[in-house]
């Protein structure tokens, strides 16, 4: 069976001040077309389908141009929701949608029952994971602690179960939308680390053929079974060296496993570039990042004058613009965000208890300062879907 791997559109979303549905119908234009041109057999995608709970009717519209082609190729399409996404709004209809071949799984307590869809050689069964709130589906899976590796496992062995009672030979694929351990996150993905342990360990998904995984932006492999297929457009200034693809994978009568990357279509590359204001407008080897998207950070001690209107006149398409004054490390005037960076809600939350009181908190108080992030997010996510 030959799926088409793919997730993290975040319909609605604009990249810096640019609007980007034009490149995301040209996406849904390019994916449906890869689906007729490499005879795909089903399209998996793993959350994020927009980018937040309420997304803009346009976003919504160009969703359902997507939902009306795929199901016009005749192709099943399983579908879960991400942590972007309200699961209870995107799974509206789904009953309904499901006779179509539109298949959605948006809800916790369905992660054992299976989409079946058969080939020459049996069943392939497909299993549905949306993103877990460990905060919110604590009680559906019966887990003491709140962290996403036990929520994920609980889910992980419904699927086992069921699987148990499918005929001897029945191939299985899990959609998921989680953080595993060694894959590699970039900027634009909304931060789930609160709630316990982010990363959950790649053997969670031990007993079935291949997760298709969704939530990092960029294409990866964790091993040859569980695979990322990334966001197909950027989303942020992290991911310029990003290739844009899905998976196209052959699922083996055996359960083997071949993949083949598939590239999506760039509506304009990114840059990078760092320096002087005068070196970067001078610098020959810059050429070929004046059609780019440009984020520029400027090094010069003292801030340049119209910096923004002096560098677009050679980079026209600069959509960012940072400073960072060349100083030595211990220079006073490091700024707090840079101090900040890489470092999680918590972490800072214990730095300042350990700056008042000069001792970092006990493990009690760490799993009380949790305890806190986890009822803030879960509350935040009760609100967003509520609006």
């Amino acid at each position: 069976m030959r799926l088409l791997h793919t997730s993290d559109w975040h319909l609605g979303r604009a990249f810096h001040r640019v609007n980007m549905l034009g490149a995301q119908a040209e996406f849904i234009g390019h994916l449906t077309a890869t689906v007729r041109e490499r005879d795909v057999d089903a399209v998996v995608v793993s959350g994020d389908v927009y980018d937040r709970a309420v997304p803009p009717l346009a976003a919504v519209e160009l969703f359902d141009d997507a939902l009306h082609r795929l199901a016009g190729l005749g192709v099943p399409t399983v579908m879960i929701s991400g942590n972007h996404d309200s699961a209870r709004r995107l799974g509206v209809g789904a009953g309904l949608i499901d006779r179509a071949g539109i298949h959605l799984r948006t809800e916790p307590s369905a992660c054992g029952t299976p989409v079946v869809l058969r080939d020459d050689f049996g069943e392939v069964a497909f299993y549905g994971l949306p993103y877990l709130e460990p905060a919110l589906v604590k009680d559906e899976f019966a887990v003491e602690r709140t962290g996403h590796e036990a929520v994920l496992a609980a889910a992980m062995d419904r699927v086992r179960a069921d699987l148990a009672t499918r005929p001897p030979g029945t191939r299985s694929v899990v959609l998921a939308h989680a953080f595993v351990t060694g894959g590699e996150p970039s900027d634009s993905e909304r931060d789930i680390t609160v709630g316990g342990v982010a990363a959950v360990p790649a053997g969670v998904f031990e007993g079935v053929d291949y997760a298709a995984l969704g939530h990092l932006h960029g294409s990866q492999a964790i091993n040859p079974r569980v695979r990322y297929s990334g966001s197909p457009l950027p989303y942020s200034f992290s991911e310029t060296d990003h290739r844009k693809t899905m998976w196209l994978v052959d699922l083996g009568a055996d359960g083997t496993v071949e993949a083949e990357r598939v590239d999506c279509p760039v509506p304009r590359p990114l840059g990078r570039i760092r320096g002087r204001l005068d070196d970067l407008l001078a610098d020959p080897g810059l050429v070929r990042h004046e059609e780019a998207w440009v984020e520029a950070t400027l090094t010069d001690p003292v801030r340049p004058a119209e910096p923004m209107a002096r560098l677009t006149e050679r980079f026209p398409h600069t959509l960012s613009l940072v400073f960072e004054p060349e100083r030595a490390p211990d220079d006073p005037e490091v700024s707090y965000a840079r101090r900040l960076a890489g470092r999680s809600d918590r972490q800072i939350a214990e730095d300042f208890v350990a700056h008042v009181r000069g001792a970092g908190p006990d493990p009690g108080e760490r799993t009380v300062l949790q305890d806190a992030f986890d009822a803030v997010r879960a509350d935040d996510t009760v609100r967003e879907v509520a609006r």
